[in-house]
């Protein structure tokens, strides 16, 4: 749906983003992740028709981004970073508004209005003013307006800047939900928390330059040359599981704290099965014992620490 190549885009003499390529399939997630000034926002509005590369081309759903922008704002929903409301209009018309813009006939605009103020718990604003509304609203409000159209494809630039923890919450629930309806969405942050769960995708770029795109296990996995396995047992087991631990002959750099093991494994799923069971018949009160991943956090610092030092 959406596909990127060698996108370079300069100003003067700044180079913001370097030959740039990435693909992202249909009802995929992608969580397009950097620090400000990486990039992100530069490589969003070149998708969203807004910004002409210097170099390289980008197509959204078989539409050229370059030579035929006017298809790609059809199948696109946009939301800027940083965006206005009209003071004046009531939530009803900020969206007719768009509707209008997007050429969707009167007859069908009152119903597609009310099925997308459903859809992001707008209803009971509906007649309100949009210079009244909230932080969190005027985000929703957004939203919105860019589904009145229904696009197969949402492109998202850091939708929960600025938020309280309560909306940020409900914003990521909304997302999950256009998730589940099938839309493919690109979606920008600088807070990876946010994306951890609901993104099947990830970019990691910074100082322009994409370091990594894939799906987060398969990012984890070339960054890991072991599985990490983490066992909390009852206090009475601590010693006995860290001798069992020892022995096993897949176990690398054991650590224990707070009757909690850590260790590398390299062995596979059937390994792990069979040393879960060597601890339960020796005895072992397992509270606890799984693979532990890598925090979006842990992969972005790997990631990032060649270039950035």
């Amino acid at each position: 749906m959406i596909e990127v190549t060698r996108f370079t885009k300069r100003y003067g003499e700044f180079l913001a983003v370097d030959d740039l390529s990435f693909t992202i399939g249909q009802g995929e997630i992608f969580g397009f992740i950097g620090p400000n000034g990486a990039g992100k926002s530069t490589t969003i509005r070149f998708l969203a028709t807004l910004l002409r590369p210097t170099s390289g081309e980008g197509r959204v759903a078989g539409h050229s981004v370059v030579t035929n922008p006017m298809a790609v704002r059809r199948v696109i929903g946009f939301m800027p970073d940083d965006f206005g409301v009209y003071d004046g209009m009531k939530v009803w018309e900020f969206l007719d508004f768009f509707a209008v813009a997007y050429e969707i006939p009167r007859a069908r605009r009152k119903q597609i209005i009310g099925q997308v103020l459903e859809l992001l718990d707008l209803a009971h604003k509906r007649d309100d003013y949009v210079n009244g509304l909230s932080k969190g609203m005027k985000q929703r409000l957004c939203l919105a307006k860019t589904l009145v159209h229904d696009p197969p494809v949402l492109i998202l630039d850091e939708p929960a800047s600025g938020l309280d923890p309560r909306a940020r919450l409900e914003m990521k629930a909304l997302l999950n939900e256009l998730k589940g309806m099938g839309k493919t969405i690109l979606v920008s942050s600088h807070i990876l928390s946010e994306l951890a769960d609901f993104c099947t995708m990830i970019g990691i770029i910074e100082r322009g330059k994409l370091l990594a795109a894939g799906s987060i296990n398969d990012i984890q996995r070339q960054l890991r040359s072991h599985r990490v396995l983490k066992v909390r047992v009852l206090d009475e087991s601590t010693e006995t599981a860290a001798r069992i631990l020892r022995d096993d002959r897949g176990i690398r750099r054991l650590e224990s704290f707070d009757h909690t093991l850590t260790a590398e494994f390299t062995g596979e799923e059937r390994d792990m099965a069979a040393l879960l069971h060597r601890l339960v018949e020796s005895g072992v009160q397992v509270q606890s014992f799984a693979e532990e991943d890598l925090s979006l956090e842990e992969v972005f610092m790997m990631i990032t620490k060649g270039i950035v030092n």
